[in-house]
């Protein structure tokens, strides 16, 4: 159905000017274009169309306004032309000119000529002609472009439209609080209550008139281009002079919560500097925690978890600093050095996708040093978990460690990976107006003894960032302090902390307290775009909020001055500014430390920060009620404040230094004016004094809850002056985003709603959501292009603005993308990612930059202030340009008072302290001329002063002489699923309904949580001021208490809901579409979160001139027994139909005692709509809890709609002796929809028609597992080959040995396959997201760009394939283990808890708790569980289903049940592993141990417990026979075991085994995934594979199995082949059909009507949870449990899975030679460079047992001999790959700790040094399982082997058994770059410890097996041990020629003397002649 209208011309019109023309139906209005310098004629020639969704009445009206159009004014009024459609309905068809009237409704000359269409469904109503209108062109967009009806009012006001076009755009149309109210459903049209139409909602178009249009429009129709938007709710009411409330009624940031950070620090690698001791310390906040010291490595493993608990607010919480650094050698004495340090804040952890890092390395860097680089890197997994979160691990299996540490480093998302430092520049220049900080008395004191007037607070700023702080000087009493100076930090860009805090503090002797604190969100001062900034701030004021002003010695509030909460009051404004500078490390004149520096800079100009503008705020109170009746006996006032002004008691602070220099030439008074705004000003003409609260007045009762103030026809209005630098822009941006933000909201909770309620084509709606989202972002970005070019703002507006303008203008593509690919079955999808769009558009609108403080609303008694309500200034800020306009701003708007700070948590913040009616209007002073034009009509203005000349001074109060009488009906039907306020736990629960100064009250219904009220409550005389259309449109919202009535005591509060009536006027007939009304939902809210829903309808129905005879009859009560209560009355209640509803009672269980005495006799009674049925009485409860009787019904009238159903309440009473009953606990359903009978289903008999389906399954050949055949083709294998020699594996892969396989194989076989299928799934759906991505651009991009795209498309899947291919080559290597299924969460989420046809329903008794209150939980006020199951159908049902075979009319539907007797079975529970448990003991680890507890028994497993290990491997299986249903619920825990004291509870887990033992899922014993007799995998179930199809066949009345030849099997019409033959363990093969049953088991679910998964063969992981810390996991369990009945064949022994021994290996290690390694020793006599090497080598994780060679003294060219073994004993785990280590922690330990360490060698090359400590040179670290091969030669032996060590092929030490070859010595230099230090030839031998006790060997060279001494050179030796060696090898070998020299020399001197001393004898002897 649809109205079209088109509008010809105006003639006749005066003067000239641009006229523009409105035409409304229904509340929706459409614009016209402006046609420009029009004299006396206006041509519209225009069409516009309302799709109508209900049929029109003859009553209703089209309205057309014509307008003289301004661009900068409102537009003027030239005349209105007003038709009732009456004729319209009868003809269908009409053409109209008539004059148009004015204001006073007298007709005026303009003339207007219109032409209208009316077209309905039926055709019902005159004959439609084919054609359009004759004259307008064709236009079918244009058509479609009435249906969004544009969010921006726009055209119609500074942009013209385009000409010939109309621009059909609504004016900015908001409906009435949706989201607020769900209940407000779309479009409040009613059927004919006659027609009864079944499911479709009349809001929608009904489709067959949809179709017919889009034939209209494009021919063929296309279903998925229909789109609705939100004008097809016509006849919604469109709040124009009304906004929405908020509901929101508690503040729920500064409560504090629990969370729990769990850091585990697995490794750390390439650590700076050599042979270091490193401890990693973790810190959170202020604690610390420390691992244990690795000894001399840089490369530590450690597998260390740490938990830190806290309970804060979320606010503290993430702004808390993580931080990790690693410090060398610390222990009791000395700190230790630090190396480096990583730090980030907890929030940015929170915000990682699962709340989680995982398997990431951090890498650190040195903050006293930012010029070196990186200083290594740490392996580690954060996780924050608040309440409630659950965190999703991955698999803690074996664990490749990711040797790729650039690819896995600790950082979000779209931060580089290469981080810069920068420097983060934080500008203070001055503050204004801050609070005093000091009584008054103080300063009187002083002021007496001083002499001296001081202001009274002696402020200084103080900046946190990243874990810093820095500090401002202090400036001695001011109220406006000056600081100009800069606080720099210097940190790591971009950074991870996400917050800056400023605050303002004053200073004291005895402790500084925050005045008040600004957070600087650092993702909305920058962007990390391409086209993105760093981030920039200002010069911009920051205005800060918090406690009240007045000074008190013990502020109660404070905490708001700390940032926690919302602030209640202004107090205080900073100028700051923020910019960063990324440093350039290398340059030399930089500071090295990342100290934070504090400097003083120069004075910032006032041009800089805005111009000063004077603004005018205006209020009007025009309701004041449900005042709370603590104050309502004094007398009220209400005080409006804009930062300080209009604060009368403690605002203004006047500087004491008032004789300031101003800048600019300002006059001294001028700046007194700006201070103090509320005395006289005296410059205006108009002398305008500031009114800014309301005067004071006594409130009156209304009743025993709540006061009402009697405003009645006087509304007290208030106005302030006051001045701001004029940054409205800012504003307005952010109005704009708000909008298009809040109109998304409001269509997504529609589609939500569409999709809640099952209604047809949510499709369409998303459709025209995303449509009038893209019509909105491209107006912003119209709107925005426009001041791109303004300038004298900051840097961050204009870039804030471009950035804002790209996002926008990418969003409206995007959004026209999605628009196309929304279909039926994607609509979750597509809603998922719109709503993305929500959460960026209130991103982006968020401005930092503050301009204009916030309003605050006081209610003032007894000159107190008691509540407040905070209004932000950008909502209620006025434009000249709709879309800019506040969405307050010149409306009426509720406002809820409530009480400030932590007063305000809780109950006492739910009770509403004031409901106002206020209308705001905040703006320029120059643009104040339509400041009264938003109110309700039909009032005076009372001014102050009178006289002339006072035209603009603004009203103190308005009177309104106009009102309207009208009377309001309540339809009260019924609540659903309110709180329990009682300790029975329901509640007597009775509704109060506030309307205006009005409240009435419905009966109270004792013991419910589901209260049918059926009640109609009267107002009669309710009084409304205003005019009565807007009245009409926009009525006043009602709102809804609902309480427990309490015998004694006042009534407590469940919850509030509102609700806007439907409203008729006395001329409106009462009658369809829209009258009577239809009940609705409406939620009810309590604090912030929901607590039941209402169901109920209200209708307002003006009284007219003949009283109360017009209005529709009230029907006096029928019910005798309910007295003058009036009953709904019958147009309105739902419609009835008769249901039956059958229970089927199956017993109770764990019913805790009541008032101290146990429950002996209970009985169950079920309730519904006032009918109900009683169990049979359980005659004793001990001996056995389930109900003799099973199946029982009653019937009941319901509604048809199933919505509409009423909740069924179960009781549970126990009765007692003397006739007394007891209530034990209750449950309710709130939706009885699943229990409905939907009859047997359609399809299925399609199936049994169909003849056979052949289902083959060929599995492979059971062939022996060592004779895998490898098919592929010849080269392809000798390539394989080649690839396998090159990387030096065996190319002869071994296949596993039967033998060698155990449980654990299969388990981690298993758990590699869920890794890879998780991967797939994660590829998976990153290509639909590419996918979706490049179809968004392929959409964009126009058919060329799609065939490039596709292109792209094409080669990224490709690649992917051929990854897939790859994998597929690779797989047949992988070995062929039988596999189980690992779940990594608990079975029952996989199979619906096991309740398919047995449900468990848990029983409440005691008050609720509510959210915040961490007191209670629902697990603490459970006192039970029902089991049992219902099914509900309408009678009378088709005869067919009780015709069936076997049908007992005893069990109704549930046919097929088993009995209830008790049963004895045999549980087995197997006990896999732990992981990540939460550490118990101080060491921050824990004992674990097992308990189990099921009934009576209990195992405590406590010898066994496991010492110090937070992932105990258990592999423990335990036996227990319990009897069903006494012992049914299975209680797994784990306890830390001490050695003094009582053990702790770690965690537990409970199992219902009754569900799993009765399910049709057949969970008592998984199906393995093949049939073998022996080995690992043998069968465990006692029933065989082909017993169990026989059994299910027999219990589901199925025909089969029937087994035919060739491996065949028949069951029902389903046929499966499969293999036939078994080999038992002697290698003999025998038939068997177990293989064929098998397969129909893995396939049960394909069979017809029955079918249903098996539980297979698993491993499920439970969280375990601890009842003193409720919702938080503390840790998870891997186990399973088998269960058999005792009366079948007795099971086999448990498998067994016993944790695998490690197998004891020696590792022998031979160093032959080294070569090349550096010198480092200066020869004492010659100086010449050698080294005194040995190597010293261990296995990582045993440094004590450390091995070293001898020395090679004196090596001069590095080259050393050596021949000597090391001999390495050790434990290892082949699966795991790791070597297991058992040592005391410390001589105090009671018992060893068990540690899983890699397997790595250490070799270190060293210089023995005998008086100093040995140098050290070089080592290498080698894994064993993937090293590179060593080197064939010296030569070939390079540095690269290390640095490239990913791209070498490498071995593994378990595979090749024995290695030889050389490798390097590497270790770091100054520069911290590797250097090669040296080569090592060596022999890596590895033996089991059998082979070498057969062979044994020495170490050293000592026997057995001795090596022979190394051939060295003559001069390595010690030279202080043999003198005369070292003469010969020092001195002789160089010096001998010195030495023969110097002889000879000496011989001849020594002849010479001999000589000459002889010479004078012999000469005398011969002269004497002797």
């Amino acid at each position: 159905m649809a109205l079209l209208v088109h509008l010809r011309s105006v003639t006749e019109l005066r003067g000239r000017a641009d006229r523009v023309a409105k035409v409304a139906f229904r509340g929706l209005s459409f614009y016209t274009r402006v046609l420009e310098n029009c004299e006396d004629e206006a041509r519209f020639d225009e069409t516009f169309r309302w799709p109508v969704a209900s049929k029109i009445d003859g009553n209703e009206m089209l309205e057309i306004q014509v307008f003289n159009y301004s661009k900068v004014f409102t537009n003027r009024l030239i005349g209105t032309f007003r038709m009732v459609l009456q004729k319209v309905v009868e003809e269908a068809h009409l053409e109209v000119s008539d004059t148009l009237i004015d204001d006073n409704n007298t007709a005026i000359q303009t003339s207007i000529t219109i032409e209208i269409r009316y077209q309905t469904v039926d055709g019902s109503v005159g004959a439609w002609s084919d054609g359009e209108f004759l004259d307008v062109p064709h236009d079918a967009e244009g058509v479609f472009q009435f249906e969004s009806a544009s969010l921006l009012s726009g055209h119609s006001q500074g942009s013209g439209g385009s000409p010939g076009r109309s621009s059909h755009s609504a004016p900015a149309f908001r409906r009435a609080g949706k989201g607020v109210f769900s209940a407000m459903k779309l479009g409040k049209s009613r059927t004919y209550k006659e027609e009864q139409k079944k499911g479709d909602d009349p809001a929608f178009l009904e489709n067959e008139d949809l179709d017919r249009k889009a034939m209209r429009l494009g021919g063929a129709l296309d279903p998925d281009t229909i789109s609705l938007a939100s004008v097809t709710a016509v006849t919604t009411n469109v709040s124009n002079k009304r906004s929405k409330p908020d509901i929101k009624m508690e503040p729920s940031a500064g409560r504090p919560v629990d969370y729990q950070i769990s850091v585990t620090v697995i490794e750390a690698r390439q650590l700076m500097g050599l042979n270091m001791d490193p401890v990693v310390c973790v810190e959170v906040g202020e604690e610390k925690k420390y691992t244990s010291m690795k000894e001399s490595t840089n490369c530590p493993y450690y597998n260390e978890y740490f938990v830190f608990d806290f309970h804060v607010p979320p606010d503290i919480m993430f702004d808390k600093i993580l931080k990790l650094s690693v410090i060398h050698s610390k222990n009791l004495l000395r700190s230790g050095t630090l190396v480096g340090t990583f730090k980030m804040d907890v929030g940015t952890v929170y915000s990682q996708p699962e709340h989680q890092f995982y398997h990431k390395w951090a890498m650190l860097s040195d903050p006293d040093d930012i010029t070196t680089g990186c200083k290594g890197y740490v392996k580690c997994d954060i996780a924050v978990v608040g309440k409630g979160d659950n965190i999703k691990t991955p698999h803690k299996a074996n664990e490749t460690d990711e040797d790729d540490i650039e690819g896995n480093l600790l950082l979000p998302e779209g931060v580089p990976s290469e981080r810069q430092w920068a420097r983060f520049y934080v500008k203070i220049y001055k503050a204004e107006g801050l609070p005093r900080m000091n009584t008054s008395i103080m300063a009187n004191v002083k002021k007496a003894f001083i002499g001296e007037n001081k202001d009274l607070v002696d402020p200084y700023v103080q900046v946190i960032f990243a874990g810093q702080k820095g500090k401002t000087t202090v400036q001695k009493s001011s109220y406006e302090p000056v600081w100009n100076e800069q606080i720099i930090f210097t940190e790591m860009f971009p950074p991870l902390c996400k917050r800056m805090k400023i605050q303002i503090r004053d200073s004291d002797k005895v402790n500084d307290v925050a005045i008040g604190t600004h957070f600087v969100d650092l993702r909305k001062i920058s962007n990390d775009g391409d086209k993105g900034f760093l981030p920039t701030f200002g010069p911009a004021w920051v205005n800060m909020y918090g406690s009240t002003r007045n000074y008190t010695l013990m502020d109660e509030h404070q905490d708001l001055n700390e940032g926690l909460g919302e602030g209640v009051s202004f107090r205080a404004r900073l100028l700051i500014s923020m910019a960063v500078e990324i440093l350039d490390t290398s340059s030399a004149e930089i500071m090295s430390s990342t100290e934070v520096q504090v400097e003083a800079m120069p004075n910032i100009s006032e041009t800089a920060i805005g111009k000063m503008e004077e603004f005018f705020l205006f209020g009007s109170f025009l309701e004041a009620t449900m005042i709370d009746r603590k104050i309502g006996d004094k007398q009220i006032s209400f005080e409006v404040t804009i930062g300080n002004y209009g604060n009368q008691t403690d605002g203004v602070n006047k500087p004491s230094s008032m004789t300031k220099k101003k800048e600019g030439g300002e006059s001294d008074d001028e700046s007194e004016l700006i201070q103090n705004s509320s005395e006289d000003e005296g410059e205006e003409e108009g002398d305008l004094v500031s009114v800014s609260s309301t005067p004071l007045m006594k409130p009156v009762i209304t009743d025993r809850n709540y006061f009402h103030l009697p405003y009645f026809s006087k509304k007290p209005c208030i106005y302030i002056k006051s001045w701001w630098q004029d940054h409205r822009r800012r504003l307005y941006n952010s109005n704009i985003m708000d909008k298009i933000a809040d109109k998304l909201e409001e269509g997504l909770n529609d589609v939500q709603e569409i999709i809640k309620t099952e209604k047809p084509h949510p499709e369409r709606r998303l459709r025209g959501v995303l449509e009038e989202l893209g019509t909105g972002c491209s107006r912003f970005v119209t709107l925005a292009n426009k001041e791109l070019s303004q300038h004298g703002r900051t840097k961050l507006d204009r870039e804030r603005l471009k950035s804002c303008i790209r996002e926008l203008e990418n969003m409206s593509q995007q959004a026209k993308a999605i628009r196309s690919q929304v279909k039926k079955n994607t609509v979750k999808d597509k809603l998922k990612q719109v709503q993305n769009f929500l959460q960026k558009l209130r991103f982006l609108a968020d401005e930092p930059q503050h301009s204009i403080p916030d309003v605050f609303i006081w209610m003032m008694s007894n000159n107190k202030r008691i509540a407040y309500a905070r209004i932000p200034a950008k909502d209620i800020l006025y434009s000249i340009v709709d879309e800019e306009t506040g969405k307050d701003c010149g409306k009426v708007k509720a406002v809820f008072l409530r009480l400030p700070g932590k007063k305000g948590f809780g109950p006492a913040g739910w009770t509403v302290q004031a409901k106002l009616e206020m209308y705001f209007w905040l703006g320029l002073n120059k643009q104040r001329k339509d400041f009264l034009s938003g109110l309700p009509s039909g009032f005076e203005e009372n001014k102050a002063l009178k006289g002339p000349g006072l035209q603009s001074v603004p009203p103190i109060s308005l009177v309104y002489s106009m009102k309207q009488v009208f009377q309001l009906r309540a339809h009260m039907y019924q609540a659903r699923s309110l709180f329990a306020a009682d300790s029975s736990g329901l509640s007597d629960p009775f509704a109060r309904v506030f309307f205006s100064t009005h409240s009435q009250v419905t009966e109270v219904l004792n013991e419910t949580l589901c209260p049918t009220w059926d009640q109609m409550l009267v107002f009669d005389n309710v009084e409304l001021y205003g005019e009565a259309s807007e009245l009409r449109d926009d009525p006043p919202i009602i709102v809804i208490e609902i309480y427990d009535q309490d015998t004694v005591g006042k009534a407590e509060f469940i919850g509030r809901a509102f609700a806007k009536p439907l409203t008729k006027m006395s001329n409106e007939h009462y009658g369809p579409p829209r009258f009577p009304p239809q009940l609705e939902y409406y939620q009810i809210y309590r604090g912030n979160c929901a607590a039941g829903d209402l169901l109920a309808a209200f209708e307002l129905l003006q009284i007219g001139p003949a009283g109360k005879a017009d209005l529709p009859p009230i029907d006096g009560p029928t019910d005798v027994d309910r007295g003058p209560i009036l009953p709904v009355p019958l147009g309105i209640r739902p419609v009835l139909s008769r249901y039956r509803i059958e229970v089927l009672f199956w017993g109770l269980r764990d019913l805790k005692r009541v008032n101290l005495a146990q429950v002996d006799r209970p009985r169950v009674d079920i309730e519904c709509a006032g009918k109900g049925v009683q169990s049979a009485l359980i005659q004793n409860y001990k001996k056995n809890p389930n109900f003799s009787t099973l199946v029982k019904w009653f019937e009941v009238d319901l509604p048809e709609n199933e919505l509409l159903h009423p909740p069924l309440n179960i009781r549970v009473v126990d009765c007692r002796a003397f006739g007394r009953y007891t209530l034990v606990g209750s449950h309710a359903v709130t939706s009885l929809r699943k229990f409905i009978y939907g009859g047997p289903d359609k399809n299925t008999s399609l199936w049994s028609s169909a003849g056979e389906v052949v289902v083959s399954m060929e599995p492979e050949p059971p062939v022996k597992k060592m004779d895998t055949v490898v098919k592929l083709e010849a080269n392809e294998e000798e390539k394989e080959k080649k690839k396998k020699k090159k990387k030096g594996e065996d190319s002869e892969q071994e296949e596993p040995d039967e033998r060698m396989l155990d449980w654990w194989s299969k388990y981690f076989a298993s758990i590699e396959t869920l890794m890879e299928v998780l991967r797939a799934q994660e590829a998976a759906q990153v290509e639909l997201e590419d996918k979706e991505d490049l179809e968004i651009v392929g959409e964009s991009a126009g058919t060329k760009g799609k065939e490039k795209v596709k292109e792209k498309v094409k080669g990224s899947k490709d690649k992917k394939k051929s990854h897939a291919g790859e994998g597929a080559e690779k797989k047949p290597h992988k070995l062929k283990v039988d596999e189980l299924v690992v779940y990594n969460k608990e079975l029952e989420n996989d199979f619906d808890g096991f309740e398919d046809w047995l449900h468990t329903f848990s029983l409440y008794r005691g008050k609720a708790g509510d959210d915040d209150d961490q007191s209670i939980t629902d697990e603490d006020r459970t006192v039970g569980r029902f089991k049992g199951s219902m099914c509900m159908y309408k009678l009378p049902l088709s005869s067919d289903v009780s015709r069936e075979a076997g049908f007992d009319p005893n069990m109704g539907m549930f046919q097929g049940i088993p009995h209830n007797d008790p049963i004895n079975v045999l549980v087995r529970v197997y006990v896999v592993r732990a992981t990540d448990l939460h550490p118990a003991d101080i060491n921050g680890k824990a004992d674990p141990y097992i308990s189990i507890k099921l009934g009576k028994t209990e195992i405590k497993d406590k010898e066994n417990y496991i010492s110090k290990q937070l992932n105990p491997v258990f592999g423990k299986s335990f036996d227990i026979e319990a009897t069903f249903p006494m012992e049914s619920m299975l209680t797994v825990s784990i306890y830390d075991w001490d050695l003094v004291g009582t053990d702790d509870l770690i965690g537990e887990t409970k199992i219902d085994l009754e569900n799993r033992y009765y399910s049709k899922h057949r969970a008592t014993c998984g199906i393995a995934s093949t049939y073998s007799v022996y080995g690992y995998n043998a069968w465990r179930d006692p029933m065989k594979p082909t017993q169990i199809l026989t059994k299910l066949c027999k219990d589901s009345k199925v025909d089969g199995p029937h087994y035919g030849p060739g491996g065949r099997v028949k069951v029902a019409n389903r046929v499966f082949i499969g293999p036939t033959q078994i080999e038992d363990e002697n290698g003999l093969k025998k038939q068997t059909d177990e293989h064929l049953a098998l397969m129909v088991l893995k396939h049960w679910e394909e069979i017809p009507r029955v079918g249903c998964k098996l539980v297979p063969e698993h491993v499920e992981t439970r969280p375990l949870l601890n009842p003193d810390k409720p919702g938080i996991e503390q840790g998870r369990i891997e186990m399973w449990v088998d269960m058999f009945p005792m009366d079948m064949p007795p099971p086999g022994p448990p498998t067994d899975i016993s944790p695998r021994k490690p197998k004891r290996y020696e590792l022998r290690v031979i160093i032959w030679n080294t070569d090349e390694v550096i010198l480092e020793d200066d020869d004492y006599f010659t100086g010449e460079k050698s080294s005194d090497i040995f190597v010293r080598g261990w296995l990582k994780g045993q440094q004590e047992d450390k091995q070293d060679t001898d020395v090679h003294y004196h090596s001069l060219t590095g080259e050393g001999n050596f021949n000597w073994r090391f001999v390495f004993p050790f434990d290892y785990l082949m699966a795991e790959e790791k070597i297991v280590i058992s040592k005391k922690e410390s001589m105090f330990s009671w018992d060893e700790t068990e540690y899983k360490i890699p397997a790595r060698l250490t070799l270190q090359v060293w210089d023995a040094d005998h008086f100093s400590a040995d140098d050290f040179l070089g080592a290498i670290e080698l894994d064993l399982n993937r090293f590179p091969r060593g080197a064939k030669t010296a030569k070939q032996c390079s540095i690269d082997m290390v640095l490239n060590e990913q791209e070498l092929p490498t071995i593994s030490i378990f595979k090749q058994k024995r290695v030889k070859g050389w490798w390097p010595f590497v270790a770091r230099d100054e520069n911290e770059e590797m250097v090669l230090t040296g080569k090592v030839e060596a022999e890596l031998h590895l033996m089991t410890a059998e082979e070498a006790e057969k062979n044994p060997v020495g170490l050293g060279r000592n026997e057995p097996d001795p090596l022979e001494k190394p051939n060295r050179p003559d001069m390595s030796f010690v030279w202080f041990m043999n003198p005369l060696k070292s003469i010969r090898y020092f001195l002789w070998h160089n010096y001998r020629w010195l030495i023969l020299k110097a002889l000879s020399l000496a011989l001849l001197l020594l002849l010479l003397g001999l000589f000459l001393y002889s010479i004078p004898g012999y000469l005398v002897k011969k002269m004497l002649g002797a």
